[in-house]
């Protein structure tokens, strides 16, 4: 089944049997006023609402002005207020509260500081992030959907029977290309080979 174009769906159920880029729902989102920004899943949240009948316009955010930042960090500074970022002033910091060097930010730790950024979050503090690190809190959760076509090229030439193309990586997209635009299941199997490997050569 081929994905119609967005203004031609009725429905939030039949949107979600598409598969559908970020980019995309940024680009749909901007064309009908919607806020459009944040993961996957919030510009989705934003979508299910537009087909429902609620418009949930972008947010005009304040700005902030760099002579106002606060230098000092501990457990209560607040992560707008300190202009947190992912570079080695704050990785420092979150390596000895935690005793873990080299420190890295986990996914839900990035997901987090952008959501709190979007949502111009005052209250939430480096603690609170802390809290996020261990598991203790959850603010916003990483898109793991972003990883599904990395996935299925993976699962594509890890497959012995895709060794007949000699440009593995551009037979996969076509097979994705195939996936991405039908309500077929996100993933790669054998299967689904067998069934589109002529499609494929002939793209």
């Amino acid at each position: 089944m081929n994905r119609p174009e967005f203004d031609s769906i009725i429905d939030f159920d039949e949107f979600s049997r598409y598969y559908w880029y970020r980019d995309e729902l940024i680009k749909i989102c901007k064309l009908h006023g919607l806020k459009c920004n944040g993961s996957k899943i919030e510009l989705n949240a934003v979508i299910k609402a537009y087909f429902s009948g609620e418009k949930i316009l972008p947010e005009k955010k304040p700005s902030c002005k760099k002579n106002n930042i606060i230098t000092e960090l501990n457990h209560n500074t607040g992560l707008i207020a300190c202009g947190f970022t992912f570079g080695n002033r704050f990785r420092d910091f979150f390596a000895e509260q935690t005793g873990v060097k080299p420190f890295k930010f986990n996914v839900d730790m990035v997901a987090t500081a952008k959501a709190v950024k979007e949502n111009n979050d005052e209250s939430f503090t480096l603690g609170d992030l802390l809290d996020v690190y261990y598991g203790e809190k959850i603010y916003a959760k990483y898109d793991k959907s972003a990883l599904q076509w990395n996935k299925f090229v993976k699962d594509f030439c890890e497959d012995e029977v895709t060794i007949v193309f000699k440009e593995r990586l551009k037979a996969a997209a076509a097979l994705w290309k195939i996936v991405r635009e039908s309500d077929l299941k996100k993933e790669y199997t054998r299967e689904l080979f067998e069934k589109y490997k002529d499609d494929i050569l002939q793209s």
